[in-house]
């Protein structure tokens, strides 16, 4: 009678007592895996073969060890099906999520580590290889269950405790524990213990993890100096580190540095393309920042990105829509003629994308009037939005984003009053929402097409260079200009104001330049006391009222 190995009867043993899901699309291999894992112990084992019935066995069953291949035919793939279980929180800390490929591009690869697999497989895939990985993994989930479990409990301070405990019983997890531990703490906003757990692993080694850590608690400290130089350090390294490039852009931009982040994701985004979330935040930087080119391809990557992702949405057919209708806008070649039926093909595969979504074809339409009108089919434009105003009037209370939009199609058909209007009712609800009423005020302020908006905002940053140098006459010039584009914009009206009374300054005798501020001062008679430039509104008032004292 042989003596039993007790090594390999409690490797069996771990094996056994876990529930396991295979997901291949091709039957040979799922039934391979199921008589290598049932060789290791192994009992409880699911084969599916795509992404849908695996999302919806996790929704109703536990799962232990996810084996899923990346390829999976049409659909979904396995970082598809990695995304959806994560962010619909379907599978627990002590989860063990294993991608199976055959496939080594970087772009696969990159993609899929975004959300964090436990580990890779490479197929062909053979027993002796599946016992060491696996099992190797599985005996670390057994000995840090307890954590695991009072973090999907959110019971942090015990699983800080329990962390804390295991440093000295399970030296071999000690990178585990620690990065848990600065994560906990983190969690629980105790920023002093998180910064002096990643100083600690610092202090004997650097290592990406624990230096993007401490990045991210000087940035949640208003270190936003220390934090960037620390994130442009940590890239310089790893280039390959994509968290690090997403956090850097979030610093740049607490710095006021928009353009320096957007160039941060441009290069993230050429590093690891497949990442959606990470396209729009590239897509609405490059907006803010007023590069349609590039918010018009990021927003595009996005739609196609999205349609096996858990993360679509129409609000990204939406975005890209806009952005194309602001790129094509006044330009009826071949190039803009090009753009908007581009974007009239966004609009019609949104609405077939999201067919139950009832205000989505309102929606499209609003755009579509503008996509008209900038192609200078006007009496197109006008039709549509005829067909459309029963609508918006019967509806109960139209959403804000739909309200704004149909303000902005207003404003381009030539309906100002209306869209005025419509937007002091939309300031006056939305009183108590300072990031609503921006919306509300960037359009009532500036109630033109993306192209004129764009020179306008150059003008006045040429006639704020100009006033700044003291080269008056010339910041005048400008300052006319550009509102000759705009004639009720409050900070270009109130920026010619401080010329023209500067000028008087040095010329008192020209009571002309007094009669030209009150012009000014008096187109924005009824500016909402609610607006960003209304104390300096007032301001200049009571200064002007002096000066003609």
């Amino acid at each position: 009678m042989s003596v039993p190995d007790n090594k390999s009867s409690s490797a069996t043993s771990a094996f056994g007592k876990l529930a396991y899901l295979v997901i291949d699309d091709f039957e040979n291999f799922r039934l391979s895996m199921r008589h290598m894992l049932r060789s290791c112990g192994a009992d409880n084992i699911e084969l599916v073969a795509h992404a849908r019935p695996a999302v919806q066995y996790c929704t109703y069953n536990h799962v232990d060890v996810v084996l899923c291949d990346y390829n999976l035919g049409e659909g979904k793939n396995g970082q598809h099906i990695l995304e959806e279980l994560r962010h619909k929180k379907l599978l627990k800390r002590s989860s063990l999520f294993l991608m199976v490929t055959s496939e080594t591009s970087r772009e696969m690869v990159m993609g899929a580590r975004e959300y964090q697999p436990d580990a890779y497989l490479t197929k062909p895939i053979n027993r002796t290889m599946l016992d060491k990985r696996l099992g190797s993994l599985i005996s670390q989930r057994n000995a840090l269950l307890p954590i695991n479990r009072e973090i999907d409990r959110e019971n942090y301070p015990e699983a800080i405790s329990l962390c804390l405990q295991a440093l000295t019983r399970l030296p071999r997890y000690k990178t585990w524990l620690m990065k848990t531990l600065g994560e906990l703490y983190f969690l629980l906003g105790d920023l002093s213990h998180a910064i002096k757990v990643y100083d600690d692993v610092l202090s004997q080694r650097e290592l990406s993890w624990a230096r993007f850590g401490r990045s991210k608690v000087l940035l949640a400290s208003q270190r936003h100096d220390e934090a960037v130089e620390s994130l442009q350090h940590l890239i310089a390294g790893h280039p390959d580190y994509m968290e690090a490039y997403d956090l850097l852009a979030e610093g740049l931009e607490r710095q006021n540095k928009p353009g320096l982040a957007q160039k941060i994701l441009e290069r993230a985004t050429d590093y690891s393309p497949n990442a959606l979330l990470r396209q729009k935040h590239l897509a609405e930087l490059a907006e803010s920042n007023q590069d349609m080119d590039t918010a018009a391809e990021a927003w595009r990557r996005t739609v196609n990105l999205g349609t096996h992702s858990i993360h679509d949405s129409p609000q990204h057919y939406l975005a890209l829509s806009h952005t194309l209708c602001d790129l094509s806008e006044g330009d009826t070649g071949i190039e803009g003629a090009a753009l908007a039926n581009d974007a009239f093909s966004v609009l019609g595969n949104m609405e077939k994308r999201f067919p139950d979504n009832d205000g989505l074809a309102l929606r499209s339409q609003i755009v579509q009037c503008r996509l008209y009108a900038g192609q200078e089919k006007v009496q197109k434009a006008k039709a549509m939005l005829e067909g459309i105003r029963p609508e918006l009037k019967n509806a109960s209370a139209p959403d804000l984003e739909t309200s704004l939009d149909y303000a902005k199609t207003l404003f381009r058909l030539g309906y100002g009053e209306e869209a005025q209007a419509l937007l002091g009712g939309l300031a006056e609800q939305f009183r108590e929402s300072p990031p609503t009423l921006r919306k509300i005020e960037s359009l009532l302020d500036e109630p033109v097409g993306f192209r004129m908006k764009v020179k306008a905002r150059r003008l006045n940053r040429d006639g704020i260079k100009a006033f700044e140098s003291g080269d008056l006459k010339e910041a005048a010039n400008i300052f006319t200009k550009a509102l000759e584009m705009i004639p009720d914009h409050p900070a270009l009206n109130l920026n010619q104001v401080q010329v023209l009374m500067k000028e008087y300054e040095g010329n008192t005798s020209n009571k002309d330049l007094l009669e030209r501020c009150q012009q000014h001062l008096s187109h924005l008679a009824g500016l909402p006391e609610q607006h960003g430039q209304y104390r300096r509104y007032l301001a200049l008032q009571r200064k002007l009222k002096a000066l003609n004292l």
